[in-house]
């Protein structure tokens, strides 16, 4: 993937840059596998909003991706590889020797024609996918499960990845995206490899109006609002907060602040966290 950029002809062009989507192979989705989502955009079954900053945005059908990839010994032939409105990686269409088809993310460097697996004794190749106790100790891995059998839940998004460091007892250890080392259960199933479109970090918004599209409204910040709006809010001009540290609308305390349980059942399995590392 490479990124386009645009000439200053206007404002919005002035910072703008996009996807050249070279590696998309096919525009049309599997019918059978989209389906239309409605999506609340923010406001609850009365209509009154209940989370801000969303609302808008084009129509989208949801692709059914395979977080599970519990097709198991069965070869996938890469048949197309895909733009999804709902997220920020490719997926890619697998054909399977069965006659089915599946859309799973798509791993980086995995190109068209391709044969791929889901199994115990799988081979350590991108895109196949097998449980994390039976992967090498520093390979990159993606589509981690939590629990088994629940599907993939850890690094899905566009050029995430995690590295497994250690495999002892019925615990693996894995550093996350976000840099933090945890355990995970060495019969969680991920696959191997990074996911692509690696370039989506270094596009450029470049408009208000591109993120109209994409649902979500503008954000104002607090201290532009009245005192009856936002804690932050009042005085004359541009004033400081007023306060000894910033918080919410809502008076609680923000940017900083911890609000992870200390109690929370998983801690246990936190060998380091974001905040220490």
């Amino acid at each position: 993937m490479s990124i386009r950029l645009y000439k200053p002809y206007t404002s919005g062009t002035r910072n703008r840059s996009v996807s050249t989507f070279e590696e998309i192979t096919s525009k049309d989705p599997q019918k059978n596998l989209t389906f239309f989502s409605h999506r609340s955009k923010g406001r609850n079954k009365r209509g009154v909003i209940t989370s801000r900053n969303k609302g808008g945005g084009h129509k989208r059908l949801y692709r059914r991706i395979d977080f599970k990839r519990n097709k198991l010994g069965i070869l996938a032939k890469v048949s197309t590889i895909e733009y999804d409105p709902n997220r920020n990686a490719r997926i890619c269409l697998l054909n399977y020797t069965d006659g089915e088809k599946r859309y799973i993310i798509h791993p980086n460097n995995l190109n068209v024609g391709e044969i791929i697996q889901s199994d115990y004794f799988a081979e350590i190749k991108t895109g196949n996918a097998l449980p994390i106790g039976k992967i090498p100790l520093g390979t990159n891995i993606h589509n981690i499960e939590f629990c088994p059998g629940n599907g993939g839940k850890i690094a899905r998004s566009a050029g995430s990845f995690a590295q497994i460091l250690a495999n002892e007892g019925s615990f693996v250890t894995l550093r996350l995206p976000s840099s933090e080392v945890r355990l995970i259960e060495k019969f969680c199933w991920a696959t191997v490899g990074q996911v692509g479109n690696l370039d989506f970090a270094n596009i450029i918004i470049g408009k208000a109006g591109r993120n109209r599209w994409l649902g979500k409204t503008s954000k104002v910040r607090g201290v532009v609002m009245n005192p009856c709006d936002h804690a932050h809010g009042g005085g004359e001009g541009k004033s400081p907060i007023g306060r000894t540290r910033p918080v919410t609308p809502w008076g609680k305390p923000a940017l900083g602040k911890k609000t992870r349980s200390p109690k929370r059942y998983s801690n246990i399995y936190i060998v380091r966290s974001v905040k220490t590392s």
